[in-house]
C-alpha cells in the first residue's frame, strides 16, 4: 500500500513537471523579436496557462464589457492567498491596467513577461506586495485589430482600436460610467482596493529622446502629506531606479504642435481619467506613456522595467504608503474646504534637464504653410520650465451629508457601484438644508464621449426647509468615498454628474405663460407688490435690451412670481450642513 502511495506521488510530480516543460511561455512579442503584440485570445490563453501551471497565480472574471465578454483579473501572490480582504491585512496591492487603448499595447506584452518572470524565479518574488492586472481592459477595441489607425506609432504590426465596442474612449468614462467596462472596473477596483495603480499607455505629441514618460496624479490635487509624498519621494525614486538601469524618463510631455523646450505644464488628471478616478480613494496613481516613435521592442522593454521598478518601490515603501494613505483619508472632513477645480500656479515651476531634438518650423510641401520638423541629428539637453504646481480656482465647504430624492435612481446606482454607503429615510422627514439654483453654465457645441458636456457652471446657494419622502437617500460624507461624492455631486466640479448631463431635465422649463393672459395677472402683481414694482422699473432703466423687449419683461415678472415652477434650474440634491 505504501509503495502504491509513493508511486502515485511520483506520477503526479512527473505529470506536473511534464506540463510545465511542455508549455511554451514565450510571448508573441518575444517570438517575433518585438515586432508583434498578442491578440486578446492569445493574452487570455497565456494567463490561463500560467494560472494552471503556477499556484501562485489566480485568474477570475469580474463583470461584463460592452463587447459581451467579461473582464479578467490575474493575481500573483507567492503566499497563494487570493482573498483580497485577507491580503490587505498585511500586504500592499499594486494594480496594473492594460489595453484601455488597445493600439497602445506595450503594457499588455510587458505584463505577461513580468508575471512569468516572477513565478519562474527570474525576478525575485515580492514578499509584501501582491501584483494584480487587468490583462486587456478594452476588449472590444482589442478585437478590432488593424495596422493603420495609430497613424503616428512605430509598431507593432497589428494592434487594437482606441474606441470600445460602442466607440467610447474608456479613459474618459471612469466617473460617468456609460459603459459596462467602467462599471466592471469599479467593481474590480473596490474589490482589490489597490495601494498603487498603473495604467499603461503610448503617447502622442512632440519628438524627444526619451522612450519613457510618466504621468503621476497631480500632487496638489491629491493633497495633504500623500500628495507631497508622491511628488517628493515616489516620483524621484522611480526616476532614480530607472536611471540606474539606463532608462531615462521624464514627465509626460504635454505639448501639441510646439517644441517642448518652450516649457510645458503637468497634465491635470480629472476623475474622468483612470488615475484621477483611482486617487479619489487615495490610491497612488501613475500613467505610463511610452514614446510613440520609438521601436515597439524598446517601448515594451521600457514598460517592463518601469513596472518592475515600481514593484520594488511598493515592496520597500509599503509601510509608509499605508501610513500616508490612511492619513489622507482624514484630510478631508465636514466643515473643511475642498477644491473642486484647478489652474496652473504660474508662480512656481520646476526645471527639467530635458533631452530633446532641435525642432524648427519650415515650409510644408503639402500645405505650403509652416510645419514643425524635428531633426534627430541635432539632439540637445536644455533646462526646460515644467509647470507642475496647481492652485484651486473653485472651492466648496464639505457638508455632513447629501440628500438625494429616490427618483434619481441613476445617481444612486452609480454611488452603489462605487461602494458609497447610503441610508433611506424610514419616514417622511423635514430638514433645514442648503440647496442650489443653477445660475449659469456653458455647454459644448460638439459631442464629447456621448455627451454635450457642461462647463463653467455657477450656482446660487440658499438654505430652506425641505420635506423629504420615505425612501429618499441620506449619504454621509464621513466615509472613504468622500472625495468621489464631492467630485460628482457638487455641480461646479468639472466632472460632476451635472456637467455630464445627468440632470438636464431640470434645465427645461415645463410650464410657461400665454402673454395675453399673463399681461393682466402681471399688472395686478405690480399694483399689489411695491417692492417687485421697484425692482422691475429699476431693471428697465438700467438694462436697455430688457426695456426694449416686451417678452423679456413678462418673463422676468413670471420668474419672480409664485406662478413660476420651483423645479426649473433647481438642483435636486441637497446638502446637510
Amino acid at each position: 500500500m505504501k509503495r502504491i502511495f509513493i508511486l502515485c506521488i511520483l506520477l503526479v510530480g512527473c505529470k506536473q513537471q511534464e506540463t510545465v516543460s511542455t508549455i511554451d511561455f514565450k510571448t508573441v512579442f518575444e517570438k517575433t523579436n518585438g515586432q508583434e503584440t498578442a491578440t486578446y485570445q492569445e493574452t487570455i490563453s497565456y494567463f490561463t496557462n500560467l494560472k494552471n501551471t503556477y499556484p501562485e497565480i489566480s485568474m477570475q472574471t469580474i463583470g461584463m464589457t460592452d463587447s459581451g465578454k467579461p473582464l479578467h483579473i490575474v493575481t500573483l501572490n507567492p503566499d497563494k492567498e487570493f482573498n483580497f480582504e485577507n491580503i490587505r491585512k498585511n500586504k500592499r496591492i499594486l494594480l496594473v491596467n492594460n489595453g484601455i487603448h488597445p493600439g497602445e499595447s506595450d503594457g499588455i506584452d510587458a505584463t505577461m513577461m513580468l508575471f512569468r518572470d516572477i513565478v519562474q524565479g527570474n525576478i525575485k518574488a515580492p514578499k509584501n506586495t501582491v501584483l494584480v492586472t487587468i490583462p486587456i481592459y478594452n476588449i472590444g477595441g482589442s478585437l478590432n485589430r488593424n495596422s493603420t489607425t495609430r497613424t503616428n506609432q512605430n509598431g507593432p504590426k497589428e494592434y487594437g482600436f482606441r474606441g470600445n465596442s460602442r466607440n467610447y474612449d474608456l479613459n474618459r468614462d471612469f466617473i460617468k460610467c456609460d459603459t459596462e467596462n467602467a462599471k466592471s472596473f469599479a467593481s474590480i477596483f473596490h474589490l482589490v482596493q489597490p495601494d498603487v495603480f498603473i495604467d499603461n499607455h503610448v503617447s502622442n505629441g512632440a519628438d524627444y529622446q526619451y522612450t519613457l514618460t510618466h504621468l503621476f496624479t497631480q500632487h496638489n490635487k491629491l493633497g495633504g502629506t500623500l500628495g507631497n509624498y508622491i511628488h517628493t519621494q515616489i516620483m524621484p525614486e522611480l526616476e532614480s531606479k530607472l536611471k540606474e538601469k539606463n532608462w531615462d524618463i521624464t514627465p509626460y510631455v504635454n505639448v501639441f504642435n510646439q517644441v517642448p523646450e518652450k516649457g510645458f505644464s503637468q497634465f491635470m488628471d480629472y476623475p474622468r481619467y483612470s488615475t484621477g478616478y483611482t486617487t479619489l480613494w487615495n490610491t497612488l496613481g501613475l500613467m505610463v506613456e511610452t514614446h510613440m516613435l520609438k521601436p515597439y521592442k524598446q517601448r515594451v522593454e521600457g514598460t517592463y522595467e518601469l513596472m518592475k521598478s515600481m514593484l520594488e518601490i511598493v515592496e520597500s515603501e509599503g509601510e509608509t504608503i499605508t501610513k500616508m494613505r490612511n492619513k489622507n483619508f482624514d484630510y478631508f472632513t465636514a466643515g473643511n474646504s475642498y477644491p473642486l477645480d484647478w489652474d496652473v500656479d504660474t508662480t512656481k515651476t520646476s526645471t527639467l534637464q530635458f533631452k530633446g531634438y532641435e525642432g524648427t518650423f519650415i515650409n510644408s510641401d503639402v500645405t505650403g504653410l509652416k510645419r514643425l520638423k524635428y531633426n534627430r541629428n541635432k539632439p540637445f539637453i536644455k533646462d526646460v520650465a515644467y509647470k507642475n504646481y496647481f492652485k484651486p480656482t473653485t472651492e466648496v465647504t464639505i457638508p455632513k451629508a447629501y440628500i438625494i430624492p429616490q427618483g434619481w435612481r441613476n445617481i444612486i446606482n452609480l454611488l452603489e457601484i462605487n461602494n458609497i454607503k447610503t441610508v433611506q429615510f424610514k419616514k417622511d422627514t423635514t430638514l433645514l438644508v442648503e440647496g442650489y439654483k443653477i445660475a449659469n453654465f456653458n455647454t459644448r457645441k460638439t459631442p464629447y464621449e456621448g455627451h454635450y458636456q457642461h462647463y463653467n457652471t455657477q450656482v446660487i446657494s440658499s438654505s430652506k426647509s425641505i420635506s423629504f419622502s420615505k425612501g429618499d437617500y441620506l449619504i454621509t460624507t464621513q466615509q472613504k468615498g468622500i472625495r468621489y461624492l464631492l467630485e460628482t455631486l457638487e455641480p461646479q466640479a468639472p466632472d460632476s454628474f451635472f456637467n455630464w448631463n445627468f440632470f438636464d431635465t431640470i434645465l427645461q422649463q415645463k410650464e410657461g405663460f400665454s402673454p395675453y393672459v399673463w399681461e393682466d395677472i402681471a399688472h395686478a402683481l405690480l399694483e399689489n407688490d411695491s417692492e417687485l414694482k421697484s425692482q422691475f422699473e429699476n431693471k428697465k432703466q438700467t438694462d436697455a435690451s430688457f426695456s426694449e423687449n416686451w417678452y423679456l419683461q413678462l418673463d422676468w415678472l413670471h420668474k419672480h412670481s409664485d406662478y413660476y415652477e420651483k423645479a426649473h434650474m433647481q438642483y435636486p440634491i441637497y446638502r446637510l450642513q
